[in-house]
């Protein structure tokens, strides 16, 4: 008979492990980032313990600096906390970027045509309703298909982000036009934008109110728990009476409403007019807050402030000892991989196969 070999290495999923343990990967493999991070700066012949003393310095040595920081930290937050639900459902919305451009969408066209008709709170809170609602409905397409037909959400969430973007690349240039030739929509007025408090629009109050929501929301409450029961099995879900269509539908309109308000902070508190590009990637970087927080609401608000210091202080960076911007990405990105890839050695454990005596002698 034929004798089956064991492969060399093996995947085994670990069941438990110290949590002394899981934070000290973690802090590993944020310091052999920083390592690695080490040769592109010396390629360039920067000086590495300089280079990042210039991010640390550049995004939160001075009260301007913070706040730009914070400024970026906000919109990563809210999306993540946004696509949460989705993910633990097991359900890959990646077009959290079309979301938050059609809420944006929503809420530019009350501020352009309803400013001056209202008092300006009552205006925002339009904004805030239309853009949430606005999303929702863009995240409840793809809910929809795959909840009848079961379509591959990854890529429809995905396509949508594209149509999303050409509607409001349509607008810049049609009927939203400020200056016939421009290709630009006009900026908001006054009582069209957030106020700020401590010196950053409002839209930070906003998303923790948020977090703080969407915790209780995932742990506390049936919907969270019928999230969870779907994520680990749609069978069990199916077999304890629970309807996973409409709850797929319920809580993809639940993700794209939060999407469509962070859409809203975009125009309304930090960028006051509406352009193609107005979600700057957030969408897919949220998805990395996500995954390296576990789903956890707090742990975002950490995770999407360290991402903002680094996009802040790589631009001090650039402008400081003159590194070129890729190179600045390079280390955001090593930093990144490095800490996605610890979740790895925190799941999973490798296996290698022992050499049985007859192959010793051989």
């Amino acid at each position: 008979m034929r004798e089956e070999k064991t492969a060399f290495i093996r995947l085994a999923k670990r069941t438990d492990m110290d949590p002394r343990k899981v934070w000290m990967i973690r802090v590993g493999s944020i310091v052999v980032a920083l390592l690695l991070g080490f040769v592109p700066m010396l390629l360039t012949g920067t000086n590495p313990i300089e280079a990042y003393g210039v991010i640390i310095s550049g995004s939160l040595s001075r009260p301007v600096y913070i706040r730009q920081t914070v400024r970026t930290a906000i919109p990563l937050l809210g999306c993540a906390l946004a696509i949460a639900p989705c993910f633990k459902m097991r359900f890959w919305n990646i077009g959290a970027e079309g979301q938050i451009t059609m809420g944006a969408m929503a809420a530019t066209y009350f501020a352009l045509y309803w400013v001056g008709k209202v008092p300006s709170p009552v205006l925002l809170v339009i904004m805030f309703l239309a853009a949430a609602i606005m999303g929702g409905l863009w995240a409840l397409i793809p809910a929809f298909f795959k909840a009848k037909w079961n379509t591959n959400e990854t890529l429809f969430t995905l396509m949508m982000n594209y149509i999303a973007i050409g509607i409001v690349a349509w607008l810049q240039g049609g009927p939203w036009e400020g200056r016939k030739g421009s290709q630009l929509i006009p900026m908001f007025d006054d009582a069209a934008r957030l106020p700020e408090v401590l010196g950053v629009n409002c839209g930070w109050i906003m998303v923790l109110v948020l977090t703080v929501l969407m915790y209780f929301y995932m742990n506390k409450t049936k919907h969270g728990y019928e999230i969870a029961v779907i994520g680990d099995s749609v069978n069990t879900a199916r077999y304890a009476g629970m309807n996973v269509g409409w709850i797929i539908m319920r809580t993809m309109f639940i993700s794209g409403a939060i999407s469509g308000v962070v859409g809203f902070i975009f125009v309304s508190g930090a960028n006051h007019t509406l352009y193609s590009g107005v979600a700057d990637g957030v969408g897919f970087t949220a998805i990395t807050v996500a995954w390296l927080s576990q789903l956890n609401s707090f742990a975002m608000i950490v995770i999407s402030f360290v991402l903002a210091v680094l996009e802040k202080g790589s631009n001090t960076l650039q402008t400081r000892l003159s590194v070129p911007a890729s190179i600045a990405d390079i280390i955001t990105g090593i930093l990144l991989f490095c800490m996605l890839s610890c979740e790895f050695f925190i799941n999973y454990r490798l296996i290698f196969r022992r050499k049985t005596k007859e192959e010793v002698a051989s």
